[in-house]
């Protein structure tokens, strides 16, 4: 069972920052890449190691909600929403609303806690934090909705002893080959988060991309989220986010979904291959930008995207607007 005493071996460097001659910044990490017969394809680094993966497995987490017949009478936009790190910006929240309301509810029902929002537009109005805003917004309104079908308490929906995330841990142990019971830790929406490897992470991201060996029920559920999340990724994500630019740079051929703490996972369903990457300082930028290359190495995204430069050779400005360094991804193991 991967737990805190998982031996977690020296990483290697995958992401630096230089100002000028000078290597400022040295991130190092792991990645894996499989297929869905469960074969690692590449990687780099200690890919066996547990990681809590955050919200770059809510598709994951949504999967009891598809195979259970709840979500029959959801639309993709809030299949979409159910998978999103969203920003809080109206075209989110308001449908997240609206989705409560069908169900009788208010955002009072939501049990992840109130946030402030992170649009531009929303903050500079002094919008106050709320449990709409809160990124995971319409993660919970599926955890509801799937609460409501089963008949669990709407009150107890983030209990890890109860129904709803019982049910979670058991698609996300079946998806990912950990062995259960699973650990946890308690993510900062209040639900939990379970731990799985690098590499059983990049085979359950396979197996969304290639579900023709799962069952009927669990195959149709992997493709109408992984679907949803690429028809709509500014629900999923929001203006200017790495996994919304990703998404669209590459015309939907990928999809990828970011988690706290410099976690990525993608789905590239032509070549029925999926992925999962962690740095291990969890710097933000540094995952993007080794997301970026990892999907330009598979063919998916143009390396002469301006999306790729933006966020895998990102250069480093001062305040008068001169170019004194660059982020960029170091060479991968391809």
């Amino acid at each position: 069972m991967l737990g805190e005493t998982t031996l977690i071996k020296s990483n290697p460097l995958l992401v630096t920052t230089t100002r000028g001659p000078i290597t400022e910044n040295r991130h190092a990490g792991a990645y894996a890449i499989a297929d869905n017969r469960g074969v690692i394809r590449a990687s780099c680094g200690d890919v066996e190691r547990g990681l809590l993966p955050r919200s770059s497995v809510k598709m994951i987490q949504a999967l009891p909600l598809m195979e259970s017949g709840a979500a029959k009478d959801l639309t993709t936009e809030q299949l979409a929403l159910a998978c999103a790190s969203h920003e809080g910006a109206p075209i989110h929240t308001t449908r997240v609303a609206e989705w409560l309301d069908t169900m009788g509810l208010t955002e009072d029902a939501l049990l992840c806690g109130p946030q402030p929002p992170r649009d531009k537009a929303m903050r500079a109005a002094r919008v106050p934090a709320s449990r709409l805003l809160n990124n995971c917004s319409g993660k919970h309104a599926g955890f509801l909705t799937y609460a409501r079908h089963v008949g669990a308490p709407l009150d107890a929906y983030i209990d890890p002893a109860a129904r709803v995330q019982l049910d979670v841990a058991q698609a996300y142990a079946e998806v990912t080959g950990e062995d259960a019971p699973l650990a946890y830790g308690i993510d900062g929406c209040s639900a939990p988060n379970f731990i799985a490897s690098i590499a059983g992470v990049a085979r359950a991201m396979a197996l969304f991309a290639d579900p023709s060996g799962q069952g009927r029920a669990r195959g149709e559920a992997m493709t109408a989220l992984r679907d949803a999340m690429r028809a709509h990724p500014l629900l999923m994500s929001g203006e200017g986010r790495a996994c919304a630019a990703l998404i669209e740079a590459t015309d939907g051929r990928a999809v990828v979904k970011t988690g706290a703490d410099g976690v990525f996972a993608g789905i590239v369903p032509e070549s029925g291959v999926g992925f999962c990457l962690k740095i291990d300082d969890g710097d933000r930028a540094a995952s993007e930008a080794l997301c970026t290359a990892l999907l330009v190495s598979l063919g998916v995204l143009d390396d002469a995207h301006p999306t790729t430069a933006r966020l895998a050779r990102t250069p480093i400005r001062n305040f008068n607007g001169e170019h004194v360094g660059e982020r960029r991804v170091e060479v991968l193991a391809m």
